[in-house]
């Protein structure tokens, strides 16, 4: 299995939790279960190759023309996150299961978690710099929307909204930095990226790029200063704080740091950053951990504290600080995901989550009390557990690293806090588990059944495994990572007894001062209450609220909410620049002659101007106004026809049919005259802008139509290519569907979007308050008494298979002769339009069998599954194929799977302009306007079919 699969299954069996759910939760999860374990396997079948030093790759050619492709590696560092992600992803797919209640949207929930499971396998896989940046925002925009999951709570809203604010604008700076890591190094791949060290730290961008890759970096991995919106995010649920705390989202930062290490390391300035950063996020986030009253709260800025302590090992620059980071990974993702789901349980069984509350739950839930023991002492850095062996490391790596002018000064002071970390841990076990049982829960509290207690069981299992046989458990993995990470071949070997150690004294002193400051916990609590409180997020509200009043200040000086006002200086800013441009440069020689100029052309040209003229004159009256526009539509089209384009001319002739009916229902809800807004004065300087600009863009485009050495165009390239590289003889088809076949995929997927905009749109004028005023301001109007006479009711009913007769026709026919998917949507919207307009809307939609919606669905998912397909034949993205076939009875014909992506096309089309018209059809019954429920406006003579009431 390909790294790429690897990478996409996710994403797949997000689709699934919503196709399955109405079978059961348990389905649900167990699709997502198959298809994590899926993923797993593939991943693990490659790790023996991984381990003995191979790099794994992959490549889907995206745009191979302009250096963009879909590459994905996997070496040791990919590997080791890989394994954590969909190992304990599939624990958390098991434990949310049976955590989440009956009432919460089990499939929302799963497609949320497989989207960001695939979004952070994706960044660990990934070989390109772009598409790292697409899966490093991914993850940003899922963990918002499962931080936020229980969205009818507000500290769930605040906090998905902190976190993606903070991690956005993170983002961004990544994006910045990594884009001027690539040009220093010459190389967009992180396989070239990684050998350019020297390229990329002698050249003058290393710093500025240094820096924002770090911002990014640290707002994901919550370092200060931008730590505070970690512990927001508890507000999730539990298996989703399980999750991103153990094996993802925080962990993409230290994964870059990690991934750019052999680049970006062994410098001043990464040393003095990343190290420094690293150990105040750790000394803070322990301090704060120890007075949290809340058990996640407690957990959420230990991840602070342990995420600090990873950054500072990366930060040294040396092989044996890389060690132990990634060993430090492995330890930390599994007894915090322990540690989480405890807490989880502890708050389903007792509903509470309050520290000073619990107390004697390990009399109530000796099989909790037994989990949240091992991982609270892995936690703590007690022997035999996993965290001993990587507090060990990080003791002896600190004390032989100086740090400002002392040779010691650090290692104490990551003495002073895994002390603080010793004495939260202790905390948890001991104040939640031990003592007197506390009266006044507010349910009975008992262990649970298998389903919520066997993940954390495992998860704890595998602390205990790998403290007590780390050179078996763990030495392969963690070689492996350091390997990726460092370029060099590591075999290191990890035990439990080293001998007496610096490190192992430094170790002993830190759990003798974490025991003490649990004993003295109550007063170093009257004394931390005694201090002012130093919380970050009030910073960050204060910095949100200051520049949003500033941007109010600054909107409120530059504009007043006139559209006009503010489209008037634009116009004039791009005239001005373009005249700056023509006044500092030479102007090419006119040296391609013009087209001769006929009557017919003439008269066109003359009648095109003064409908233009007339448009603007009388724009006021918007009936007229818009049937000018409509002449202004056909004149063009005759244009198009003149200079042989009747593609075009269809197209045009085609959008301008159906514009000009969608505006005339629309117009009915406006008044028939726009009102006077402006004086004379403003109106003659909006003319002489308009006049202005509209001459300059004229000169612009006769000068580059008139110079045809100085403007080559590509014409003769798609002439020549059309049938050659697309099989079609209709060269505007193929520039649609193949050359160009990105943009149109662009922009059916906005015209799809704008159809369902304007549909949202028309549910809140149709609802509440609005709908109210709507029905208020229309409902007494007078209405026209034969609004579906007998002839135009038969004229659709006949010319309706007879334009889907002709739409198939221009469909089929579009590769290789004017039609197309586009006019073929459009012609079957005006067919559908006119049965609407004929019959009236009930009548029509009780006819209705598919819909609108899922046609602009399907039409994206054909023309991206069509494109998609050139992948399993080498090719880049919508690449078209073409054959010829011989049935019989009929000549020999050609295919081509540029078909499929015009028929994304057509359905995009018609579901858009339907969903359109929909839309004013819900308005005008929210209006009062009485619908038929019959084809026209006749008795029937059967009370039950009687038309002419309202349906």
């Amino acid at each position: 299995m390909s790294p790429a699969l690897i990478a996409v299954l996710p994403f797949l069996g997000a689709l699934l939790p919503g196709l399955l759910v109405r079978s059961g939760r348990g389905v649900a999860a167990v699709a997502c279960g198959v298809v994590t374990l899926t993923a797993l396997v593939g991943l693990g079948l490659h790790a023996p190759a991984v381990i003995a030093g191979e790099v794994v790759a992959s490549r889907l050619d995206w745009m191979p023309q302009i250096g963009l492709a879909a590459d994905f590696r996997l070496d040791g560092l990919g590997l080791l996150f890989g394994l954590l992600i969909l190992g304990i992803g599939l624990l958390v797919i098991l434990y949310a299961r049976f955590y989440l209640d009956a009432k919460d949207p089990a499939g929302r929930f799963f497609t949320f978690l497989m989207l960001f499971q695939g979004a952070m396998l994706g960044i660990v896989l990934s070989d390109n710099l772009l598409l790292l940046l697409v899966f490093w925002e991914l993850t940003s925009l899922s963990s918002f929307l499962l931080i936020g999951y229980w969205r009818h709570l507000p500290e769930a809203r605040q906090g998905a909204r902190m976190a993606l604010a903070v991690t956005g604008l993170g983002g961004l700076a990544l994006i910045a930095g990594v884009l001027m890591l690539g040009h220093a190094a010459g190389a967009d791949d992180l396989t070239g990226l990684l050998r350019a060290r020297d390229a990329v730290q002698a050249s003058p961008l290393y710093l500025p790029a240094l820096v924002l890759i770090l911002i990014g970096a640290f707002t994901k991995s919550a370092q200060f200063p931008f730590h505070f919106w970690l512990p927001r995010a508890m507000a999730a649920p539990t298996p989703v704080s399980a999750y991103l705390h153990s094996a993802t989202m925080v962990k993409a930062g230290i994964f870059l740091l990690a991934r750019l290490w052999p680049v970006l390391s062994g410098t001043p300035e990464w040393f003095w950053i990343v190290t420094t950063t690293g150990l105040v996020t750790m000394c803070l986030g322990a301090v704060v951990a120890l007075f949290q009253d809340d058990l996640k709260g407690l957990l959420a800025y230990s991840t602070v504290s342990h995420l600090g302590l990873i950054t500072m090992l990366l930060g040294f620059g040396t092989q044996g600080a890389v060690v132990a980071a990634m060993f430090h990974i492995v330890a930390h993702a599994t007894f915090k995901a322990s540690l989480f789901m405890a807490a989880g349980i502890v708050d389903h069984a007792a509903h509470t989550r309050s520290i000073r509350r619990l107390s004697g739950l390990g009399a109530l839930m000796p099989l909790t009390f037994v989990i949240s023991a091992v991982a609270a002492l892995s936690m703590a850095g007690i022997p035999p557990l996993g965290g001993f062996i990587s507090k060990e490391l990080m003791l002896e790596q600190a004390a032989a690293t100086a740090w400002l002018g002392g040779p010691r000064l650090l290692g104490w002071v990551a003495v002073a806090a895994t002390m603080f970390s010793v004495a939260y841990s202790l905390r948890f076990v001991f104040h939640v588990f031990t003592g007197r049982v506390a009266s006044g829960y507010p349910a009975p509290a008992r262990d649970p059944g298998v389903g919520l207690w066997l993940a954390p069981a495992v998860l704890a299992m595998l602390t205990a495994l790998v403290g007590a046989a780390p050179d078996r458990v763990a030495s392969w993995l963690v070689g492996a990572a350091a390997s990726g990470v460092t370029g060099t071949a590591l075999h290191p070997h990890f035990s439990v007894w080293h001998g007496i150690t610096p490190a192992l004294v430094m170790s002993g002193i830190a759990v003798a001062g974490g025991v003490a400051a649990l004993l003295a916990w109550p007063l170093l609590d009257r004394v931390r209450a005694a201090l002012p409180d130093l919380d970050a997020k009030r910073w960050h509200d204060a910095m949100v609220l200051t520049a949003t009043r500033w941007s109010w200040r600054v909107a409120d000086g530059l504009t007043d909410g006139s559209m006009a006002r503010a489209l008037g200086a634009m116009v004039a800013a791009i005239v001005a620049a373009g005249i700056a441009a023509w006044g500092s440069g030479t102007a090419p020689a006119f040296d391609r002659p013009m087209l001769p100029v006929t009557g017919a052309a003439a008269a066109g040209w003359a009648m095109l101007v003064a409908a233009t003229g007339a448009m603007v004159f009388f724009h006021r009256s918007r009936v007229l106004a818009l049937v000018l526009v409509g002449i202004v539509g056909l004149m063009v089209s005759a244009a198009f026809v003149h200079l042989s384009a009747p593609d075009l001319a269809l197209t045009q002739i085609s959008v301008e049919v159906v514009t000009v009916i969608v505006l005339l229902l629309a117009l009915n809800f406006l008044p028939k005259v726009t009102p006077v807004e402006s004086g004379a004065a403003r109106r003659a300087l909006h003319g002489v802008v308009a006049v202005v600009a509209g001459g300059a863009f004229g000169a612009l485009a006769y000068a580059i139509m008139r110079t045809g050495a100085a403007f080559p165009t590509i014409a003769g390239y798609m002439v020549e290519n059309s049938y050659r590289l697309g099989g079609g003889d209709n060269v505007v088809n193929v520039i649609l569907v193949d050359f160009r076949g990105y943009d149109t995929f662009g922009e059916i997927t906005v015209l799809g979007i704008a159809g369902l905009a304007i549909f949202a749109l028309a549910r809140t004028l149709v609802e509440g308050p609005t709908g109210d005023r709507l029905r208020a301001m229309f409902g007494d109007r007078p209405r026209v008494g034969d609004r579906h006479p007998m002839p135009l009711v038969v004229v659709t009913r006949l010319l309706l298979p007879l334009v889907l007769v002709v739409a198939t026709y221009i469909f089929l026919r579009g590769h290789n002769a004017p039609g197309g998917g586009f006019v073929a949507g459009l012609l079957v919207s005006i067919a559908l339009v006119m049965q609407y307009m004929a019959s009236g809307f009930a009548w029509a939609e009780r006819r209705q069998r598919v819909p609108y919606h899922g046609l602009i669905g399907l039409g994206v998912l054909a023309a991206g599954i069509t494109g998609i397909g050139a992948w399993f034949a080498g090719r880049p993205f919508l690449t078209s194929a073409y054959g010829y076939f011989k049935l019989p009875g009929l000549e020999e014909f050609e295919l081509a799977t540029a078909m499929g992506f015009d028929l994304g096309v057509f359905l995009c089309v018609v579901g858009a302009v339907m969903l359109m018209l929909d839309s004013l059809s819900r308005i005008a019954r929210r209006a009062g306007e009485t619908v038929n429920a019959g084809p026209m406006d006749i008795l029937s003579g059967d009370p039950d079919r009687d038309p002419s009431g309202p349906a």
